[in-house]
């Protein structure tokens, strides 16, 4: 009951509660700058869909730890969702600054990674929940990767939080892998990358 419980609060903490990151954002070092409307709407844009990969990240991290019987995986997974914290305060920070909002179906989207994470954890064991993890850092890292190459170049707020995020979403990956991850069949691969399509092609606009 009490880690139904504490599964909960995350999930209302992680969709409707501000956030605090324990480390300051990396835009913080840059000044404000005025940005073509352009710009700005697109820069509004990416970061509304890293928010929800952030958003996406919690459940799937939150799902698993529930799922898992292994204290020290339960441990594991539950500091990469602290990390994760800091990637949706600065995300939210941020979007709030280009004078946008999140999106609004995070709570659809959080409810469906908690479900893959809770499904991969019962019935696929630590290994293959590990596996997600792995998976879903690399397609996050590459998301990421490309969100670097479309942002404006002059919003160095924006890119430097997406640099970051790149950065601590292939450790992550690393660290889930050396753990003990199994490699997930490539249906299952295709499967995720087509559902990461239609999230970040809704979450662009809604």
């Amino acid at each position: 009951m009490d880690a139904i419980l504490i599964a909960l609060d995350s999930a209302l903490r992680t969709v409707f509660a501000p956030h605090r990151g324990a480390r300051p954002s990396p835009a913080g070092s840059h000044p404000p700058i005025d940005l073509a409307v352009e710009e700005r709407a697109l820069a509004g844009a990416l970061m509304r869909v890293n928010h929800v990969g952030e958003v996406c990240a919690q459940a799937l991290y939150t799902a698993q730890a529930l799922a898992t019987q292994d204290a020290a995986l339960r441990a594991h997974l539950l500091a990469a969702s602290a990390e994760e914290t800091d990637h949706l305060a600065w995300t939210r920070e941020r979007l709030h600054e280009l004078g946008t909002h999140p999106s609004w179906l995070n709570p659809l989207w959080y409810a469906g990674a908690f479900g893959i994470g809770l499904i991969a954890g019962k019935l696929g064991g630590d290994k293959v929940s590990l596996g997600f993890v792995v998976e879903t850092e690399h397609q996050v890292e590459a998301h990421l990767a490309n969100h670097l190459e479309r942002l404006p170049q002059a919003d160095h707020a924006s890119r430097s939080i997406v640099h970051q995020m790149k950065e601590d979403e292939a450790r992550h990956a690393q660290e889930a892998q050396a753990a003990g991850a199994s490699e997930l069949p490539l249906p299952v691969k295709r499967l995720m990358q087509a559902a990461a399509k239609v999230m970040t092609t809704v979450a662009h606009h809604i």
